[in-house]
């Protein structure tokens, strides 16, 4: 009857469905899938970095005038406790590789950038409540937290590369049989992800600084007063900048205003935390993380220094180290004994502004490397800071010199364009070498960001030396980092082997029922072969 028919029609092959076009707008959906997910993971990135140079740029600033301190907390040694906040800062991520890679294996990569971003989120909520106890401890644990957040990042960027390209070669049977990728099927897609990642990300630095801007700006005395006892400015000078004035308050903020404040910061804290955790997919298969574990909680600990033995990671190390003095030099070294020196601290948010600005706009230069070779971006950067530290080791002031305002904004936009060339070019680079190993990449950006907290412990060190001999080692470490480069691309142009360590082959727990079967059976064969 007409219930059957119409039965036998919903039930029976459908003539407008269409599976090849279902099958197409089903990938079309994954691939707008991971551009959400890189794009989530640059503005978590950014928000946390963003509260917490911010507030730390604030908090050091406060502390360090004389006033604030006796007015606020008299008894309280908060110089003391600064120097051993920022000794956990600088000083804990030493000790990064050796944890690092077991707790992404453990816990995940989207799940360790969640919670490295709530570390960040409990740094912000100590500060309603300055003592020892709770500023000390949450910097340990920033400087914790530091490694094992950007080789997620990185991890989580390159793959939502391999993804993008499984997706978009969805027919392809090395796809559909889940098999190792070509060479260099998805470097095209890694160096677009990572320009993505660094354009949004580099603007951290422009957001850090508007509670600098908005807030403490004008409570700040002018440059007469603050720079009276300062002698020089610039390479000349040893320190930071020797005779600055111990009182840079004219009156102090208002505890409700810093409420407001903290408040603002620790919601955004939070918000980044929430784009982590809903708008991030993740970053491998369930299957694929259970594989990751399975190969060993001791192997996944020594499979990072096993994998030093390649020669292009071991070339490679003294950019890493450069990476991360630089970046480090231009937010403390140059902004503070050239910028602030020269133009007072009303003028150090500009800096760090255009510093900034310079940097995220130049991370898109980095997509010409679609139709230019690899080596363009790391030498372009090079280049550039060579020269700025040339010009830099001449040059040197009286305070108080507003004329320099124009050269100093030029050598800071300068120094962002060599910042995004180089951040992007080492991030890349790692990439297309190691695209196709995707169960090696938590352990090869566990080795890049380790040697980078190597660089924020030797800036940590460096603090009492001159500034010649902080540029002159600056100097050297590029000169290093370029020759050794070189080197590299040498032999990968001779095709010169590279040793790769062994991963070992996923060893997976045997269920409950099997096991016990398995007892059961060598019981049974126990008992015949008794009697």
């Amino acid at each position: 009857d007409q219930r059957d028919r119409r039965m036998e029609e919903f039930l029976g092959p459908q003539a407008q469905y269409n599976e090849e076009e279902e099958e197409r707008k089903y990938y079309r959906r994954k691939r707008l899938g991971v551009i959400k997910n890189v794009v989530a993971a640059s503005l978590g990135a950014m928000m946390v970095y963003s509260v917490y140079m911010g507030l730390l740029q604030m908090q050091l600033i406060l502390h360090y005038d004389m006033t604030y301190r006796e007015v606020k907390y008299s008894n309280l040694g908060l110089e003391d406790i600064d120097r051993k906040m920022l000794m956990g800062i600088n000083v804990t991520p030493i000790i990064g590789l050796l944890y690092t890679p077991v707790l992404i294996r453990f816990f995940g990569t989207k799940w360790i950038m969640f919670l490295a971003s709530g570390i960040y989120a409990l740094f912000v909520s100590t500060n309603y409540w300055e003592r020892y106890y709770t500023l000390v401890p949450s910097a340990v644990a920033i400087g914790v937290a530091i490694v094992p957040l950007w080789a997620s990042l990185g991890n989580y960027i390159t793959r939502m590369a391999q993804q993008y390209y499984e997706y978009a070669n969805y027919k392809e049977e090395h796809v559909q049989e889940r098999k190792k990728l070509p060479k260099g099927a998805c470097h095209s897609y890694i160096i677009i992800f990572q320009s993505v990642f660094y354009l949004i990300f580099n603007l951290s630095l422009v957001f850090a600084e508007l509670p600098m801007r908005l807030v403490l700006n004008s409570h700040l005395h002018e440059n007469k007063y603050i720079l009276a006892n300062v002698k020089v400015c610039g390479a000349e000078i040893r320190g930071m900048i020797p005779g600055f004035n111990t009182t840079v308050l004219t009156n102090l903020p208002h505890s409700m205003l810093l409420i407001k404040v903290e408040s603002v910061l620790m919601g955004f804290a939070f918000l980044a935390m929430i784009i982590f955790l809903v708008l991030c997919g993740p970053a491998y298969r369930p299957t694929e993380e259970i594989d990751l574990r399975s190969i060993g909680w001791g192997n996944i600990f020594q499979l990072p220094f096993k994998h030093l033995r390649d020669y292009r990671l071991r070339l490679l190390c003294p950019f890493f180290i450069y990476s991360g003095l630089e970046v480090l030099f231009a937010i403390t070294g140059f902004s503070l004994s050239y910028g602030v020196c020269i133009l007072g601290l009303k003028k150090l948010w500009l800096l760090i502004v255009v510093y900034g600005l310079s940097s995220s706009v130049f991370s898109s230069l980095s997509l010409f490397l679609l139709r230019l070779p690899r080596w363009l971006c790391l030498v372009g950067g090079a280049a550039v800071h060579a020269v700025l530290i040339i010009a830099l080791l001449a040059f040197s002031s009286k305070p108080d010199q507003p004329q320099y305002l124009g050269p100093l904004l030029v050598i800071s936009v300068l120094w962002g364009l060599g910042t995004a060339l180089n951040k992007t070019g080492v991030s890349i680079l790692l990439g297309m070498l190691y695209a196709e190993e995707k169960e090696r990449l938590d352990f090869i950006y566990t080795i890049y960001h380790w040697w980078q907290a190597i660089a924020i412990f030797i800036v940590y060190l460096w603090s009492g030396l001159p500034m010649r001999a902080k540029l002159s080692i600056l100097l050297a470490t590029l000169l290093l980092s370029c020759y050794c480069y070189c080197v590299m691309e040498r032999r990968m142009a001779k095709k010169v082997q590279h040793r790769l360590p062994r991963i070992p082959r996923p060893r997976h727990k045997v269920s409950n029922r099997n096991f016990a079967d398995s007892l059961m059976h060598l019981f049974t064969i126990n008992l015949f072969s008794s009697n």
